[in-house]
């Protein structure tokens, strides 16, 4: 087995978003496949690895957001079989409540930033729930659920290693630091802490973010994503609680976190990676929305 990196280079920004290129004795297997915008990046890197997208027959996706599974109805329109969460197929195969709900918050940003989001034939999507098992490329992937950045997440693991999309937080390389991605409308603060308390007992020795390249699993890392989720969750709240409005409390969101940043030593060049792979003003959403649904 080989297990190659591909940088979408999504906004022109190196290790924001990677897709996976996993090569078994029967062929190869796409995790993930970043949004359309960054198709062109992505087949440049299967051609690099010697592939035509005439070879993949195998597309896992560890949920439905666009930077994830943007470009999954373009694969499944080649031909791919697409594996995802029994909740998110749905949208893959009718995409028209995600772009409409995207385009309310992007507006004209959203061809600069997704590209086209394509319907997936239906019977090219496979359905998939826990612990289901995928035999593709002549290797077995286990699907495990793990919400709390959504509820529409799985992890897939290989072996010894696996793939966490959003579940185990954003890792650039190069940087020590764990980044926090809590958009709306399904972040949950307790349910993530129970998916990382799964993802502790996972014998893996290896964990692959979307955001992004592989990384060690250890306990230092899973204790700096659970005590980060508890403490913005708790900064957002104190900021709501003090009055301020959405827009303000995105300033003190970033600066905070720009704090963090300093503090563990990042370049500005880093920072803005985190930034990219993770737009803050979308947590601060999250993150309200979530106060805002305990209250009621």
């Amino acid at each position: 087995m080989k297990i190659q990196t591909i940088d979408l280079n999504f906004q022109n920004v190196p290790h924001a978003i990677a897709a996976y290129l996993v090569t078994g004795p029967e062929g190869p297997v796409l995790v993930e496949t970043g949004p359309g915008s960054t198709l062109p990046a992505l087949l440049e890197g299967l051609a690099t690895a010697g592939y035509a997208p005439q070879d993949i027959k195998h597309v896992l996706v560890t949920h439905i957001h666009f930077d994830h599974a943007g470009a999954a109805g373009w694969w499944a329109q080649q031909g791919a079989r697409i594996y995802v969460h029994y909740f998110g197929a749905p949208h893959l195969i009718d995409p028209s409540k995600l772009i409409a709900s995207a385009t309310r918050i992007y507006g004209n940003k959203m061809n600069t930033l997704w590209g086209k989001i394509l319907p997936a034939p239906a019977e090219n999507v496979t359905i998939i729930h826990d612990n289901d098992t995928i035999n593709a490329g002549g290797l077995t992937f286990t699907a495990l659920e793990t919400p709390g950045h959504a509820r529409h997440h799985h992890v897939f693991r290989l072996g010894t290693v696996a793939f966490t999309g959003d579940a185990a937080g954003i890792k650039i390389p190069d940087s020590p630091m764990v980044g926090l991605p809590a958009p709306p409308p399904e972040f949950e603060r307790e349910v993530w802490q129970e998916t990382i308390q799964r993802l502790r007992e996972v014998d893996v020795d290896t964990i692959y973010p979307t955001h992004f390249g592989p990384t060690p699993q250890t306990d230092a890392h899973w204790d700096k994503l659970g005590q980060l989720i508890n403490d913005s969750t708790e900064f957002v709240r104190a900021q709501m609680e003090a009055g301020l409005d959405r827009d303000a409390i995105v300033a003190a969101y970033l600066d905070w976190n720009r704090e963090r940043a300093a503090a563990a030593g990042l370049s500005e060049a880093l920072i803005q990676t985190y930034l990219t792979a993770n737009p803050l003003a979308m947590s601060v959403d999250g993150i309200m929305r979530y106060w805002r649904k305990r209250a009621r």
